[in-house]
């Protein structure tokens, strides 16, 4: 009788010590080897146990909000975006009028693109409405991916509307006029969307509600466009040379609205897909 010999390719460093896990054998490709503590016991790393909590939570439908939330704070926090949501739909709706005014007396390729954000806004907000419409769906992922793929759709029409105007703007060379209407418009725009932003990012991180935080990088992007009214204008009043700045404005607003609908298209609708089986709040 021979003496067994380790297999080839599979060295032994130490023969005191073997995996228990293997049992002798060799390491499989990608295998993770368990540390245990001094009683035995198998140790799962924090990156491990977010994954399983994770993969549980796409298992059920569910967002990560689910897991942290009690039942009486998810109610109470759907109810303060239900409550945000309204009165972004009512301010932004007197802001889109007032903008789409401004883009018409003075010219403003900005206050346009504005006024189309802020209209975006309204429809966002009316998105988010829905999405947290049912109390029992507050934590639904389908729901979730439903409507950001349904914003990410309306930010793509938007983005189009905004750079055809932007575009024709800067290719008829159309010189803005600047008045102290305009000014009042972009400052009371700029202040009141930046405030809605910060309030739905929060709300957003709380409920893990991407629809949300998208809901408010569009306040966000209204806001920048508030205030880039307001620099373009002052701009164009001491230097008529620079008559294209509002024009370029309403193109990079345009640019980045695109470019977040397309993104959400691409991220959310195979979730959308992969969670339609698991949606039981309808």
């Amino acid at each position: 009788m021979t003496d067994s010999l380790p297999p080839e390719n599979c060295p032994v460093t130490d023969p005191s010590i073997v995996d228990p896990v293997l049992n002798g054998q060799c390491e499989s490709p990608g295998h993770n080897p368990i540390t245990t503590t001094s009683q035995g016991n198998p140790v799962i790393s924090n990156q491990d146990q977010e994954m399983k909590i994770t993969d549980s939570i796409d298992g059920q439908g569910l967002l990560e909000s689910s897991t942290r939330l009690k039942p009486h704070e998810a109610q109470s926090y759907r109810k303060k975006a239900l409550w945000v949501s309204w009165f972004s739909i009512a301010v932004t709706l007197i802001l889109a009028v007032a903008s789409f005014t401004v883009s018409i007396m003075r010219h403003s390729a900005s206050a346009f693109g504005f006024a189309f954000d802020a209209t975006l806004d309204v429809l966002s907000s009316i998105i988010v409405l829905w999405r947290y419409s049912n109390a029992a769906a507050v934590h639904s992922a389908h729901r979730e991916y439903i409507a950001c793929v349904v914003l990410g759709v309306v930010f793509i029409l938007s983005s189009v509307c905004i750079l055809g105007k932007a575009i024709h703007d800067l290719a008829t060379k159309l010189l803005p006029e600047v008045d102290n209407f305009l000014f009042s418009v972009s400052v009371v725009s700029g202040i009141t969307c930046v405030i809605l932003a910060i309030v739905k990012f929060m709300l957003g991180r709380v409920l893990t509600s991407r629809a949300l935080v998208t809901d408010g990088f569009n306040s966000l992007v209204g806001g920048v466009m508030g205030f880039s009214i307001l620099i373009s204008a002052e701009v164009y009043k001491h230097s008529a040379t620079v008559w294209y700045l509002d024009g370029m404005t309403g193109v990079l607003i345009g640019l980045i609205i695109l470019a977040y609908g397309v993104k959400l298209l691409v991220d959310m609708i195979p979730r959308m897909r992969q969670t339609r089986n698991y949606e039981r709040f309808e």
